[in-house]
């Protein structure tokens, strides 16, 4: 199979599924197998297709050109083969966990979940191997139209509102700046082309070069960069599994994504070195990450806590990618891995409490830990590579990005790390001693009967807990992406 035969069906796969699923709304267990399938079929594409990116096979596929000189193109490189193994990956856990959560607790729409759930993969990959900034701009729109429906998914004015906040703010971000500063580039460098090293050299300087990377930075509104966050936590609203594709599979990731590849392949480490243009940069992240973490302390509701936290945790992302140090650089390419897997166990473990115990609230949690051993032994592995600590595969993300913080002689950014990591044992580790250490209330001991969630959401939280642990020990092949970006000529 050739490259854009593979490029093709990364974005055929997923969007043709989308197509069965709409049709097959009648038949609930063919529906469901036809989502597993597509899902399993884009893994087997996007592996062998990742593993080819690091000997050096870049395929390029030219969609269509509307006008003279501008293209849709697919081009693959490192950076995206990341996003799209993460995405395509998460998708398989993500279905088999959807299919407990949906039916344990009578969801209706089902038939819209799932095909919704199929387009945002779809586009998903579409950013993943966008070739420039037109690409990637269409396919960042039509993530955010996708997961609409899943934000406001229940239809109660909770949902409606959540869904208004939601569109509002990734709507109005990326229109009233990120198309902006893509109109902006194409006039100073004739093109958006992604390209090693950047394409703004000698065509942008002094302040100007902040100021555009400004206009990125918050046009990209899924990255969740404070103040523009308050989507984030309104859209808690969505029933789990649609938070964990916000969190771990699609949304936010393709936010810091973006992030991460304007740096490398519009800017350019070099000129935005040169300039200073990243230095604000630097602060606002580091100043997220403590203040999401110092909110997150405060939650009491279980699925806030984890919102804060990844605005927290994305903020680690463009931290790195603003440090603009080739150690901080790989730091930002493992910690979207290492994020996605912690982040998605930590909201399976929130969903299956709410199934099997009706629970929404760290101070409801006293004594589930028993009950639910195999979910809150889970919980306890994702908070644990949350934090930073061996052997998850945090430790290792956060081990680049500390040392890329001393290679670019950034105390600052060593310090808001260090306190982050203390926050962060703070609002995860009690939630594990609740659960397993403080006593059941009497009353709720007679009277509850319940043990684990539906088997499905069991298997993929402990699957997705294990290749957190896993990564640790077996990062060869994010490791080896990181790398082959690294040697592109950044």
């Amino acid at each position: 199979m050739s490259g854009q035969e593979q490029l093709i069906l990364m974005l055929g796969i997923p969007a043709f599924c989308a197509v069965l699923v709409s049709l097959l709304g009648r038949w609930p267990n063919i529906r469901e197998c036809v989502t597993i399938s597509s899902a399993c079929a884009l893994v087997g594409v996007v592996w062998p297709f990742a593993l080819a990116l690091i000997e050096g096979i870049e395929p390029r596929w030219v969609i269509a050109t509307p006008l003279a000189g501008v293209k849709i193109v697919l081009q693959a490189e490192p950076l995206g083969a990341v996003f799209a193994l993460v995405a395509a990956t998460l998708w398989i856990v993500s279905s088999l966990y959807s299919i407990g959560y949906m039916r344990g607790n009578n969801e209706d729409h089902q038939t819209r979940f799932y095909a919704c759930f199929a387009i945002a993969i779809a586009s998903a990959m579409g950013v993943a191997m966008a070739g420039n900034l037109l690409t990637l701009f269409i396919f960042y729109e039509i993530l955010t139209l996708s997961t609409y429906p899943l934000v406001a998914h229940h239809g109660d004015e909770d949902a409606r509102l959540g869904g208004r906040t939601y569109l509002m703010i990734l709507l109005g971000t990326s229109v009233g700046l990120f198309l902006l500063a893509i109109l902006w580039t194409h006039s100073l460098a004739g093109h958006g082309e992604f390209r090693p090293g950047g394409i703004l050299a000698g065509h942008i300087e002094g302040a100007m070069v902040a100021v555009l990377l400004a206009l990125f930075v918050y046009g990209i509104g899924k990255a969740a960069l404070m103040p523009l966050h308050r989507w984030l936590p309104a859209a808690m609203v969505a029933p789990t599994p649609v938070s964990a594709l916000l969190h771990a599979v699609a949304v936010v990731k393709a936010g810091v994504f973006c992030v991460t590849k304007i740096v490398v392949y519009v800017f350019g480490l070099e000129l935005l070195s040169g300039e200073g243009g990243a230095v604000w940069l630097v602060w606002i992240a580091g100043m997220s990450i403590v203040i999401a973490s110092s909110v997150a302390l405060k939650q009491d509701d279980l699925k806030r806590r984890l919102a804060y936290s990844t605005v927290s945790q994305l903020a680690y992302v463009v931290l790195a990618a603003a440090l603009l140090a080739p150690l901080s650089i790989m730091a930002a390419v493992l910690h979207i891995v290492a994020h996605a897997f912690g982040k998605i166990t930590l909201f399976f473990a929130a969903g299956s409490i709410y199934t099997a115990a009706h629970k929404t609230r760290v101070s409801e949690l006293a004594g589930v830990g028993w009950r639910m051993p195999f979910t809150m032994g889970a919980f306890a592995v994702a908070s644990i590579s949350l934090i930073g600590l061996p052997p998850t595969a945090g430790f290792i993300s956060k081990w680049y990005l500390l040392s890329g913080a001393g290679e670019a002689g950034q105390p600052f950014a060593i310090a808001a790390l260090v306190a982050s990591t203390a926050l962060n044992a703070a609002y995860f580790l009690p939630v594990v001693y609740t659960a397993f250490l403080k006593k059941e209330a009497e009353q709720e001991s007679c009277s509850a009967t319940h043990g684990e969630a539906p088997l499905p959401m069991v298997i993929a939280m402990v699957f997705t807990a294990a290749v957190t642990v896993a990564l640790f020990f077996w990062s060869d092949v994010p490791m080896a992406l990181a790398v082959a970006l690294l040697t592109r000529g950044l």
